[in-house]
This record gives structure tokens, C-alpha cells and sequence, in this order.
């Protein structure tokens, strides 16, 4: 199929040839039949992109800081290409889609295949979103208009939270697509309107809509609408504009009553003037896009609903609203259409959004379903592959931030063959595959553990697949790279164990610090020792949202078990002996529940020596993130934050030891596994040590989790 995407490098708008997404859940599959191109989301990423990397950092202060605070704790050519790796990678485009449902999920509402539907899906042929983010198109409304149903539940969400009654004043400040829709909305609610732009074209249609058009570069806004409300004001301001400028609110409050009501729908600077506000007990709210449900990710990924009783307006449901006010004829976004593009021709849509030419609605339009079935798109052929001779591939499971600026980069250095890439929606998969020259691109898992010239395969997806996926390569015969964790409780790491035992096959986990260089120098230093060594890990692991995936103990296991067990593996290398106990003692909030992401663990092992983690979630950004310091025979020796060894009592002390690149054994623990399957074994690290560390981070996970800090003994 066919996805458009953006560079934020330049940009530039691609028409590239991507997998049909794989469904499942409770997702859909949507052959799209038009879409629309929002002239102000859309334009405003073009424009992001095409300006220079000045103009970015001027337009995001915020990012700006963080790179800084990147560049104090990590060094400058490491946050060089993080933030190179960001600007290159394309995103999709677009979030007004109508269509016909080709494919639906065990769990997906209710819809069913045949089904005209709208979601807020991107510009592509095929589009996968959760039941919850469509919405039926009702008989004699067409894909052309349903397709500006998210614009328009834009604006219905912010007429609710304004909560106009009839007869009320309404303003509409900005009358792009999301206003002039607005307008109509608020018509049909039996208000009064006022529309506000400068455009002639756009207040025209604004007064063919109903409402007052009040020219915002002629005289006083606000004093006009002073003069048509009697000198009253009006009973609420709803802006639906985009503007750097404060202006935009403090002429909203200027034209409002006392006690009037203000919500922004758009953007504008939100420098607000206390005077503007107290004087006349405005309120002020900003409304969330579509409605309950916006950035949930169990309403909009998990597709879980909110009860209808008690949230009476979802985004779901203010699309369904939106649609029926087309069904009746009330809203009508036909004369808002300016122009029409073939989606082969999306290019010289993007021209126009981003040109001068004046334009509003512009829609993308998409071949008839012909009723074929979407399976056999799911694997696009790339390219030759490599000369017979078999096996020897690469199979890549999940290609996000992780697999396309850390682990892709060495296996193509290191003249792997790059075979097969797999993402659930194909645009990630499709992006890899363009930038490192795999020879397939799929959403269809069994094209990696079918095929014949995979030989080892990459598990890089959420933590709670790793653990199904190992075990389907290793039974596949492959050997198996995965991302830390191997599994999220004890029982699914006994399956791991067993399929790779029974396979012969080898099985690595990413931990990747035991690897590094400095672990490398600081292993010397410690051949010999003669007593037990004392190790102790400071992490400054950052703040990540209670709510965040990684945080649920059932699909991320939680941040001990899902990173600080590289601390518990840095460890366990360091001391070179078999992990006996492990206590964890966690934070609890203000309710007395445990904080599992500030704890400490504590761990004992065989030959006597220990080690503490403290992984701290609390402590500023701005604080180098890793500390390793050793204690034995006297001597101490700490890796500051991967960038230098420090020294005190060891030969070649701290005052030699410049601070260098951040290298925290990425690369060199991809060769060393690389190696290892081009030779047959061994692994880099036995499987009797995976296994061992992979088992005492569950443990510690579940103390840290329960608050308990008793040790746990045993293997």
C-alpha cells in the first residue's frame, strides 16, 4: 500500500510503499476513500520542517534546554545525533479519514467488515485504528464529508466545555476548517455568531453559515462585538486560530461579558493579563482535540471505553454527533472544499497547503474498494536478495527508537544481512527498511519465523511480547536476540529456558553495559583482587508518568524488572560470581503505596561480595544519569556516567582520565552477538547467567512493587 510521510529535516512530503498494518484486538483495518488535509495541523508541520535548524530551536525553547542538559551529562556528539536521529525519521501525516472496513479485530466494537466508517487514521490506503477512534458514517452522508469528521469534533469539544445555551453570543475567533465548522455547529444549537478573520473568502461562507462576519483587520474587534451585543459582550469566545501573538486572548476577553467564558480551540501565546481576567471573573479553559479519550492509552490503543452514564461525550461519540448533524443537513462541509487531489498526487496537495495559493478544504481521494483482501500486502518485497547460499539473515521484530539509532546501525558495519524487519503498523518497519536496506518489510510475524534464511531474529517490541516471541524463534529454530527483559515473571522465563534448551539454539538479553569499554577496564582492575569487592550503582533514571506502559507490571513489568536489571547484570559481570539474595526497599507515596521506580536494592553474592542499585525516578534531568563505583583491597575505582573511569589507590589515576564520548557497550555487545552467530557459539553471555540475572530482576521487581524488603534466597 501507500503512506504519506513528512521529514522534519526538510520538510519534504514521501509517498512510500508500506506493509498493510496487522490487526488484532481490538483494532480495525480501514480502506481508505478520502481524506482530508488539515490546512493548519499540516501546514504548520510543513512549515516546521522547511525551516532551518535555527528557526526549530527558536520555535521549541523547551526541547533547546533539554538538548543542553544532553550535552552537559552525556557529551556533545552523542546529543548531536540523538537529535539528528529525531529530525530524520519521518511521521505520518494526516487525521481525517473515511472509508469501508476491510479487516476487524476479535474486539473491535461491534464493527464489522463492509462497515462505511470515519476515524482519525493518517493518509494512507489502509489504515489501523481501535474501535474507539471510529465512528458508523450514517446512509446519504458521503466519504467526501465524513472525512471532515475529526475537524469538526474539534470544535464540538470545545463548544461543550464553553456549554452555550440558546440564545447565547458566541464568537468564533479564527474561521479556518475548525472554525467555519464551529460556526455551523453552534447555529444548529440555536446561537447567535460572531465569525472573526481576515480573509474575505473565509468570512463569506461564514455569513452563508449564519453568522455575523466581523473583518479582524478593519477597526476594534472587540468594540464591534461590543456594538452588536447592545454593549453586553459575549457570553463566550471560542479561539479557533493558530497564532504565536497573546493579542488573540486579550481581544477575546476584551469582547467578553462579565463572567464570560473562553475556550481555545487552536493555539495562541498564552501570556495572560491578570487585569483582562479579574475584572470581569472570566474563566479560561483549553480544550483537548476530539474529546475524553485524547491521549489515553487505554481508551485510543487499548480501545476501552468509558461508560456512556458517566462520560456522556467521548471522541468516539462527538464524532457519532458529528455525523448526525450531516445526516440531517445541519452541517455541511461541501462548500468548504477547494481542492481535490488523486492520493497518487498527495505531493501537489502538500504544494498547495504550503504555498500561497489560498486554500481551505483539501481533499485526498482514493481508489473504490475492489473487495481484494489486504493478507497479501502485508510483505513487501525491497529488493535482490542476497545470493543462494541460505541462511545467514537477519529478522528484525520492532524497528522504533531503540532498533533504528542503536542496533541497525552495527549490524549494517558489521555486513550483516539484513533480511526481513517487522512492525505492527508497517510505517516504522517501512522506514528502517529504506534507511539500512533490508530486503523485506512485513507486518506478518510468520514471514520472520518461516523464513528460511532468517537465522537469528531481534526481538524489539514491548516487554510484554518478548517473552512469546523468544520462544516462537527458538522453535523455530533461530537463535534469538532480546531487548531486556527476556519475560515479566518467573514462569514465562522457565518456557524461555526450556525452548532454548531444547532448540540448542542461543539466547542473548541486551545487556549491554557489561560490554562497554570502561566495564572492559574496569574488570582489569579487578583480576586478582583478593577480598570481596563492594559495588555500588547510582542511577538517575528520570521521571516517566505513573500511567506510562513501562510502568504497568503486566505489559512493561515495571521499571526494576524492565531497567534497572541492567545494573543487576552490570554486577553480577563485575563480581564474576553467582547472584545468592537480593532485598529491595521502595518509596511509598503520600497514600503509603510503594514508588517501585525510587528503590534500592540491595545484592549478595556467593563469594561474599555485594552490590547496591539505588534507581532513583526523583533527581533532576539535569544530573549526569550513571554512577559505578567498586570498593575492594583498598583501592576504589567508579565509571562516571560512561564517559571516564576514575581511580583512586589504582595505578593511572583520575587526573589522566579525560571525560570521552558516552559508550555504554551498545555496539560492541552486537558484534560480540553477531559473532557468536556467524560462528556457532559461544554466546557472549552462558545462558545459565541470562537466565540467573533475568531471575532475580523478577524477584526484585515484585519486592520493590510490594514494598516488601526482605531477601530472597535461592537460584
Amino acid at each position: 500500500m501507500k503512506q504519506l510521510l513528512q521529514r522534519l529535516d526538510s520538510g519534504a512530503t514521501l509517498l512510500v510503499d508500506a506493509p498493510v498494518p496487522a490487526v488484532s484486538g481490538p483494532n480495525l483495518l480501514v480502506r481508505s476513500q478520502a481524506t482530508v488535509v488539515s490546512a493548519g495541523t499540516e501546514r504548520m508541520l510543513v512549515e516546521f520542517g522547511r525551516a532551518s535548524l535555527l528557526e526549530k530551536a527558536r520555535k521549541q525553547p523547551d526541547k533547546v534546554r533539554q538538548v543542553l542538559d544532553k550535552v552537559r551529562t552525556d557529551g556533545l556528539v552523542p546529543t548531536l545525533d540523538a537529535v539528528r536521529a529525531k529530525l530524520e525519521a519521518p511521521i505520518p501525516l494526516g487525521y481525517c479519514n473515511a472509508g469501508v472496513v476491510a479487516e476487524a479485530g476479535p474486539r473491535a466494537g461491534g464493527f464489522a467488515v463492509g462497515d462505511r466508517v470515519v476515524t482519525n487514521g493518517p493518509h494512507a490506503e489502509f489504515v489501523r485504528v481501535p474501535h474507539t477512534l471510529a465512528a458508523r458514517i450514517p446512509e446519504g452522508v458521503s466519504f467526501e464529508s465524513a472525512a471532515f469528521t475529526p475537524v469538526a469534533a474539534i470544535g464540538l469539544q470545545g463548544i461543550r466545555l464553553a456549554a452555550p445555551s440558546l440564545g447565547e453570543t458566541v464568537v468564533v475567533y479564527g474561521l479556518g476548517l475548525i472554525g467555519l465548522l464551529t460556526v455551523q455547529l453552534l447555529r444548529a444549537s440555536g446561537c447567535r455568531v460572531v465569525g472573526i478573520d481576515r480573509d474575505a473568502g473565509r468570512l463569506a461562507l461564514a455569513e452563508r453559515f449564519g453568522a455575523v462576519a466581523v473583518d479582524g483587520t478593519v477597526g476594534d474587534p472587540a468594540a464591534r462585538v461590543e456594538a452588536l451585543t447592545g454593549g453586553v459582550g459575549a457570553d463566550a469566545v471560542l479561539l479557533t486560530l493558530a497564532s504565536d501573538s497573546d493579542d488573540p486572548v486579550h481581544q477575546a476577553a476584551a469582547m467578553s461579558r462579565k463572567r464570560g467564558r473562553l475556550v481555545l480551540v487552536g493555539v495562541s501565546g498564552l501570556h495572560l493579563r491578570r487585569d483582562d481576567f479579574y475584572r470581569k471573573e472570566l474563566s479560561f479553559s483549553v480544550s483537548c482535540s476530539y474529546g475524553p479519550g485524547r491521549y489515553d492509552p487505554e481508551y485510543e490503543e487499548g480501545g476501552r471505553d468509558y461508560p456512556l452514564p458517566y462520560v456522556r461525550w467521548t471522541e468516539q461519540r462527538n464524532f457519532d454527533a458529528v455525523l448526525m448533524m450531516m445526516a440531517t443537513g445541519a452541517l455541511d462541509p461541501s462548500p468548504m472544499v477547494t481542492h481535490r487531489f488523486a492520493f497518487a498526487e498527495a505531493a501537489g496537495a502538500y504544494q498547495v497547503v504550503g504555498g500561497s495559493e489560498p486554500s481551505l478544504g483539501v481533499v485526498l481521494t482514493y481508489p473504490p474498494a475492489d473487495g481484494a483482501s489486504p493478507r497479501a500486502a502485508r510483505t513487501v518485497e525491497r529488493g535482490p536478495a542476497a545470493p543462494a547460499g541460505g541462511r545467514g539473515g537477519a529478522g528484525v521484530i520492532g524497528a522504533g527508537n531503540f532498533a533504528v539509532r542503536t542496533l541497525l546501525p552495527v549490524l549494517r558495519e558489521e555486513g550483516a544481512r539484513l533480511r526481513v524487519v517487522a512492525s505492527g503498523g508497517g510505517v516504522t518497519g517501512t522506514i528502517a527498511a529504506e534507511k539500512f536496506g533490508f530486503e523485506r518489510v512485513t507486518t506478518d510475524l510468520d514471514a520472520v519465523f518461516e523464513d528460511a534464511d532468517v537465522d537469528s531474529v531481534y526481538v524489539l517490541t514491548r516487554h510484554d511480547s518478548h517473552a512469546s516471541l523468544a520462544i516462537r524463534a527458538l522453535e523455530a529454530g533461530k537463535h534469538v536476540f532480546v531487548e531486556k527483559p527476556l519475560a515479566l515473571d518467573e514462569a514465562s522465563l522457565d518456557r524461555v529456558e526450556a525452548a532454548a534448551r531444547a532448540a540448542g539454539r542461543m539466547v542473548m538479553v541486551g545487556f549491554n553495559r557489561r560490554f562497554a569499554p570502561l566495564t572492559v577496564e574496569m574488570q582489569g582492575l579487578l583480576r586478582g583482587r583478593a577480598g570481596p569487592l563492594s559495588v555500588v550503582a547510582t542511577v538517575n533514571a528520570g521521571m516517566i508518568p505513573r500511567d506510562h506502559w513501562t510502568q504497568d507490571p503486566e505489559l512493561g513489568g515495571g521499571r526494576i524488572v524492565g531497567e534497572a536489571c541492567h545494573w543487576m547484570d552490570l554486577a553480577r559481570a563485575l563480581v564474576g560470581a553467582p547472584i545468592r539474595e537480593v532485598q529491595a526497599v521502595s518509596a511509598r507515596d503520600g497514600e503509603g503505596r510503594a514508588v517501585d521506580d525510587i528503590a534500592h536494592l540491595s545484592m549478595g553474592f556467593a563469594d561474599g561480595s555485594t552490590a547496591v542499585v539505588h534507581y532513583l525516578a526523583s533527581g533532576a534531568r539535569s544530573f549526569p544519569k550513571e554512577r559505578i563505583e567498586c570498593f575492594w583491597d583498598g583501592k576504589t575505582a567508579a565509571i562516571d556516567n560512561w564517559r571516564r573511569l576514575l581511580r583512586w589507590g589504582v595505578p593511572g589515576g583520575s587526573l589522566l582520565n579525560r571525560p570521552r564520548a558516552a559508550d555504554k557497550g551498545h555496539a560492541a555487545e552486537v558484534r560480540a552477538w553477531a559473532a557468536a552467530v556467524r560462528g556457532g557459539g559461544p554466546a557472549p553471555i552462558p545462558l545459565d547467567e541470562v537466565m540467573e540475572v533475568s531471575r532475580w530482576a523478577v524477584r526484585a521487581g515484585a519486592l520493590a512493587r510490594d514494598g516488601r524488603g526482605e531477601a530472597r534466597r535461592g537460584g
